[in-house]
């Protein structure tokens, strides 16, 4: 397993996706195929929790300014996929928001609410 890197463009956020246990998205997502820009993420995430051990920590830090619709399935969908792998590590996500940006932290929020099992903290940056 090697850590994954991807570049921030104009229309994709910037992911760090590291061994150590250690994640983060950001800038904006509205990629053109969201499907296609996101399955090595999940891809990643997924070979994560099959080859650490049980009781290993995960920290994701999400500082996304903007987002679509279809990038919003996607986080829900990576929510998911963190929510069946809670009882066996470590997870810490953080939603990180401007204060000002309201949209983002009623998104957080409603993660929160949508995956109460999950460690969620909203921070404002």
């Amino acid at each position: 397993m090697e850590n994954l890197n991807i570049a921030q463009t104009k229309y994709t956020p910037e992911v760090v996706m590291k061994t150590d246990g250690y994640i983060s998205f950001t800038g904006k997502t509205y990629p053109e195929n969201t499907f296609e820009f996101y399955a090595p993420v999940s891809s990643w995430l997924k070979e994560f929790f099959a080859t650490k051990d049980n009781g290993s920590k995960l920290t994701i830090d999400i500082a996304i300014t903007y987002f679509n619709s279809s990038s919003s399935k996607f986080f829900f969908d990576f929510f998911d996929i963190l929510d069946k792998n809670n009882d066996d590590f470590e997870i810490i996500i953080n939603w990180i928001f401007d204060e000002e940006n309201e949209g983002v932290q009623e998104a957080g929020e409603d993660f929160v609410d949508d995956f109460s099992d999950l460690k969620i903290n909203l921070v404002v940056k």
